[in-house]
């Protein structure tokens, strides 16, 4: 099987990564870190992607031709909603497009992973703490005890949002010793954990953006009239 991963979470990253035999293996990647132009990247880096894969021939300009793609992957966040959106909207038109399924991945739990394949290892009750910047001065968090059989994250709470001094409190009140995360969320990794929620048969087609807060813009109340 074949997917196009996308995630927009943090900066824009896009992947092409197949799965045969239970191995994936990553065709075609293109990524920006840049976390403010999501838009004005996000059609070269799926155009690029694709054509390092060889799953796309002509240029943007032109039209591009798409063949070879199974399904599209798309990182649900957590994320601020202004980037998150371009992702998942572009996930969208894409599998829309080609008439492909389409299925949602936490983006934290493709840092988790990304983080035990460089060989993490927690130690004793110790648990992986994946953070992300959710602006405010608040951190987006989850944690996770490991992998399963499958290879897949698995989370033991979060995805949540918080004050960082808040979230410290909170951990060291339930006693629980974390490990820092610091590998980057890419595509590829959205893609790996949707090919082990596959295998352990629990991959979801939700993506409903993880934005973990209520919107700033509210309706606006209603004028009294007057009779």
């Amino acid at each position: 099987m074949r997917v196009l991963a996308i995630d927009t979470s943090a900066g824009t990253s896009v992947a092409v990564v197949e799965n045969i035999d239970g191995t994936p293996r990553v065709l075609g990647e293109a990524a920006s870190e840049n976390t403010m132009k999501h838009a004005e990247s996000i059609g070269t880096a799926i155009a690029d992607a694709l054509a390092q894969a060889g799953a796309a021939t002509g240029a943007i300009s032109t039209g591009t031709r798409v063949r070879g793609i199974d399904a599209v992957v798309v990182g649900r966040g957590p994320a601020p909603f202004t980037g998150l959106r371009v992702g998942i909207a572009a996930a969208i038109m894409f599998a829309e497009g080609l008439n492909l399924p389409i299925f949602g991945v936490v983006s934290h739990d493709a840092i988790a992973l990304a983080e035990f394949e460089a060989g993490l290892i927690l130690e004793n009750s110790q648990q992986l703490l994946v953070t992300s910047d959710a602006r405010r001065s608040e951190v987006y968090w989850a944690t996770y005890s490991g992998l399963n059989s499958h290879g897949m994250p698995l989370r033991t709470a979060g995805p949540a949002v918080q004050k960082p001094a808040d979230l410290e409190t909170d951990l060291a009140a339930a006693g629980r010793a974390v490990a820092s995360a610091s590998q980057p969320i890419t595509a590829a990794h959205i893609a790996k954990v949707f090919f082990a929620q596959q295998t352990s048969g629990e991959e979801s087609h939700d993506i409903t953006a993880l934005y973990l807060r209520a919107p700033d813009a509210v309706p606006t109340a209603a004028k009294k009239v007057s009779g």
